[in-house]
């Protein structure tokens, strides 16, 4: 016991516990969660962060729903789906759903909602996500057909995990942003999901309470717990100290360190696993940013080879985590790990650098924003053989703009695919030619379009390797690890994790 209370009391040191509107737990029927990140915006379309992602399936419900045990798709808006073509795709409706706001849901809601999303004026800030569809047109009151953009195998991949249905009109009331573009991310949430949208406070918390109109044979089952709270803590000593002391019933991405030392204290469950996310190094490779070493690519390598991350999987990561060599994710359709591969070597790392006229090194600015410490290993493993990389450490938005404005020499982020299991969702969206991909080369971006538009298994995966390789062969980026997340949660909360990064809160209950 005096070692829970040391524990508890170090964790707090420095901590300003914040006080909500209400306590956590069993007791007001509330489980908090919690993360470093901000949210103002509550849509999933307008907001592509992952605590949007889980708020996605809290509040929203898509048109499929996608078994993890099997991996079958399931009907959830929609309960029946045929292929009229390999362009077109006609759903029957499930009736009787009601939306949050009392509103019938039906044919015209789909339409509305995927003509919007699917339209490049739209600004969803994930456009693979949903410009694979052309347009949506009602054939009867519960009936609608959707036409594609061209052929796309991984269609039902994203109609369970990225297509959310808002009612008809949703929208068409967004205030003007101070550039005169509609603001549609400031419309209140609206969905037919398992949870109601009550409240948000950009920087504290969002509320939402349980939709006690739930549709029935949902496959999500009815909620349970009568309120779901998220909040934004910065610091994770705060959050570490608000599980000990009642204040937090869910955290995850803690270090392994304190993981391991909140699993002695036997006050709460741990657990570590794996996800959907990547770790990666994306290199300034045509010398936007103005600092040009990366346009070399024996600099390109020897930052690979200068790289433990063996190391950093083990002693940082966690048991479930591994190392990767392509841009995708192993568990992903299309993800081959058969690509060039740049191991651990710092002696090679010392002579490329010599070769590459660099033989004392350089120093370059490294940007950030989740995981800090994982960061600093990779900049310690630089260190030792010469490289000095300054560390600017930022929000995630922050940092995504900076990105699209080609300002960071190397960036060190992380992907989740919004959870689906298909290259399309990773290697399609940085590597396309878009304002994500590093390099826009012609070859890559053509074998990236024949994988997510061939209708044929063997023809994708061949397609999706060339590009694979020749992106890990050139080092467009460096693939790190994936990741595996220590949970901790409180012990009175039945709480399953899943291995998509998407905690399921709706169908969480209390002991």
């Amino acid at each position: 016991m005096r070692r829970q209370i040391l524990f508890a009391a170090a964790c707090a040191m420095g901590a300003s516990i914040w006080f909500g509107p209400a306590h956590a737990g069993k007791s007001d029927d509330t489980l908090n969660w919690a993360t470093d990140r901000e949210v103002a915006v509550v849509d999933p379309y307008y907001n592509n962060t992952r605590e949007l992602v889980v708020m996605g399936h809290l509040g929203w419900d898509a048109l499929l729903f996608r078994d993890l045990d099997t991996g079958d798709y399931k009907p959830l808006l929609a309960t029946s789906w045929t292929w009229v073509d390999n362009l077109t795709m006609d759903l029957d409706l499930r009736e009787g759903v009601v939306f949050h706001d009392g509103s019938s849901f039906g044919a015209e809601d789909v339409v509305y909602t995927i003509n919007h999303v699917s339209s490049p004026d739209s600004g969803v800030l994930t456009p693979k996500n949903v410009s694979w569809m052309k347009s949506a047109e009602a054939l009867g009151p519960h009936k609608v057909r959707i036409h594609l953009a061209n052929p796309f195998p991984a269609a039902f991949a994203y109609l369970s995990n990225a297509v959310f249905i808002v009612p008809e009109g949703h929208y068409d009331s967004a205030p003007a942003a101070a550039d005169g573009k509609k603001d549609y991310g400031a419309v209140r949430a609206v969905g037919t999901g398992p949870y109601r949208f009550v409240e948000v406070k950009a920087g504290e918390y969002v509320l939402w309470e349980r939709n006690d109109t739930y549709m029935q044979g949902s496959p999500k089952g009815q909620p349970s717990i009568g309120n779901i709270r998220f909040r934004t803590i910065k610091e994770m000593n705060t959050q570490i100290a608000e599980m000990l002391t009642g204040g937090l019933d869910w955290m995850w991405d803690v270090p392994k360190d304190q993981a391991e030392r909140l699993e002695e204290t036997g006050q709460v469950t741990v657990e570590n696993a794996k996800t959907m996310r990547v770790s990666y190094l994306a290199f300034d490779v045509d010398g936007d940013s103005g600092q040009t070493f990366f346009t070399d690519k024996r600099i390109r390598a020897a930052v690979a080879h200068a790289i433990d991350r063996e190391s950093i999987t083990r002693n940082l990561v966690g048991p479930a985590s591994v190392v990767i060599h392509s841009a995708c994710h192993p568990d992903q359709f299309g993800c081959t790990q058969d690509v060039p591969r740049w191991d651990y070597d710092p002696e090679k790392a010392k002579a490329l650098l010599a070769e590459a006229g660099h033989p004392d090194g350089f120093q370059f600015d490294i940007y950030a924003y989740r995981q800090r410490e994982y960061t600093e290993a990779v900049i310690g493993d630089l260190r030792k053989v010469g490289i000095e990389a300054k560390l600017t450490y930022l929000q995630y938005r922050a940092l995504r703009d900076l990105v699209w404005e080609g300002q960071t020499p190397i960036n060190h982020m992380t992907w989740g695919s919004s959870s689906i299991p298909d290259v399309s969702a990773i290697t399609s969206h940085f590597f396309s030619g878009g304002r994500d991909d590093p390099a826009k080369d012609p070859e890559v971006v053509a074998w990236v379009a024949e994988g997510d538009s061939s209708t044929n298994p063997a023809d994708r995966e061949a397609a999706y390797k060339k590009a694979l390789e020749r992106i890990s062969g050139e080092l467009y980026w460096l693939p790190m690890f994936t990741y595996a997340k220590y949970y901790v949660y409180a012990n009175d909360l039945d709480f399953q994790t899943t291995s998509d990064e998407i905690p399921r809160f709706y169908a969480a209950k209390w002991k």
